[in-house]
């Protein structure tokens, strides 16, 4: 006999889609559809929790065949246990009787229950075994095919340029989800009606993905004339370094026009559509990610702190590469990230350990550096030809 599935558990990023495919999953169904959040289950009221579960099953046998769905489910399904001083009785007397109930009914009621979250490593093992969460559907970001089809259906109820190009719109987009998507739409289309245009154009929507990464332009900022010197240089840093390493992404944009809380300028790439990471492109990531601090200490002798974001980048690639993915030959192909004990601040790890891997980290950093020093004192002129660009034009695509 075959038995029929019970759960099934959708996976992936936030904005990729996981709640409208499961109501799209209720209308296709034409069932009744119960749709809660983590998070109501849970209240400052022990027993709270568990008697909503009950009471939640009791309405979906009395309506079966229907479809329960449970959003951020990670609010209630976490691994229990594992942290005594970060322990929720309420949470865990509330994920014991959604376990209870999904293993109590039998499989001809004909409810099945779909749950969403994008972290699926912290859940309970217990949700995850087979006759529970029997699936796990993956709902990753979407490829260069699929955001050119989002773009399609996002940019029906809007007037567009004949000219306009929906493919090199999708490229231009790398690592934008589908809500992502709708945000540029809607973006594009205010930018286009402020400007009394009949259509939007092409950089229309340019502007809409500036503004999505970085943040509202800044017209009325008044920066001095040293500090756009210092801005520029530092720009054209990353921009030279990620023209000329073999693995940095393709430059797409360079500009010095301030935006959001704290961006004076940036540099835009657009990232290759892979999944895995070896070590030369990780490196040649980290002295793109270096260029700005380099450019400034090379250009003006002293560092300003134009790159706060930029060393956090960097180090948190560079711990990854050494305590994550074990690409260091002095701590070895170790591992130590462990999802369930991200609470806790005990280290996996002796003192000697995590000496090592500090010393590790810095020496990899440092290495970083000088490379990236020697690679922008020999590109020294094509610096110094992008930041006065920079400076006269505030914006710059390379050719």
């Amino acid at each position: 006999m075959v038995r029929f599935q019970k759960g099934a558990l959708l996976v992936g990023p936030p904005g990729t889609g996981k709640t409208l495919l499961a109501k799209a999953m209720a209308g296709e169904a034409q069932v009744p559809f119960f749709s809660l959040s983590g998070s109501d289950f849970v209240e400052m009221f022990v027993g709270v929790g568990a008697s909503r579960v009950r009471d939640l099953f009791k309405q979906a046998r009395e309506k079966a065949p229907c479809i329960i769905f449970i959003d951020e489910i990670d609010a209630i399904g976490r691994a229990r246990g594992k942290n005594v001083m970060m322990s929720n009785d309420e949470r865990e007397s509330t994920l014991n009787q959604l376990l209870v109930e999904m293993d109590g009914f039998g499989t001809d009621t004909g409810i099945i229950i779909l749950a969403a979250t994008n972290r699926p490593d912290v859940l309970d093992a217990a949700l995850l075994r087979p006759g529970r969460f029997d699936r796990q559907i993956t709902i990753d970001k979407p490829d260069v095919k699929g955001r050119e089809a989002i773009f399609k259906v996002h940019l029906k109820p809007i007037k567009i340029s004949e000219k306009l190009d929906i493919h090199k719109l999708a490229e231009q987009t790398p690592g934008f989800a589908g809500a992502d998507i709708a945000n540029v739409c809607n973006e594009a289309a205010l930018i286009a009606a402020r400007k009394g245009k009949e259509a939007v154009e092409m950089q229309d929507f340019q502007d809409a993905v500036d503004r999505v990464i970085g943040g509202l332009e800044k017209k009325n900022k008044i920066i001095s004339p040293d500090e756009k010197r210092i801005i520029a240089y530092h720009e054209a840093g990353h921009a030279i370094c990620g023209w000329y390493l073999e693995h940095a992404y393709p430059l797409l944009k360079v500009t010095i026009v301030p935006r959001g809380t704290a961006a004076l300028g940036y540099a835009q790439y657009t990232p290759k559509e892979q999944y895995l990471y070896n070590t030369d492109q990780l490196l040649d990531q980290i002295c793109m990610t270096l260029g700005g601090r380099a450019s400034e200490d090379i250009f003006f002798g002293k560092i300003s702190t134009g790159a706060q974001n930029d060393l956090q980048q960097i180090t948190r690639i560079a711990y990854a590469m050494v305590t994550v993915y074990g690409m260091n030959n002095k701590v070895g192909n170790v591992s130590y990230y462990d999802p369930q004990q991200e609470t806790t601040f005990t280290k996996p790890y002796s003192e000697e350990t995590s000496k090592i891997i500090d010393q590790e980290v810095r020496q990899l950093i440092d290495e970083a550096y000088e490379r990236t020093k020697q690679l922008l004192t020999e590109k020294k002129d094509d610096v110094a030809k992008l930041a006065e660009a920079l400076l006269e034009k505030r914006s710059t695509v390379p050719k």
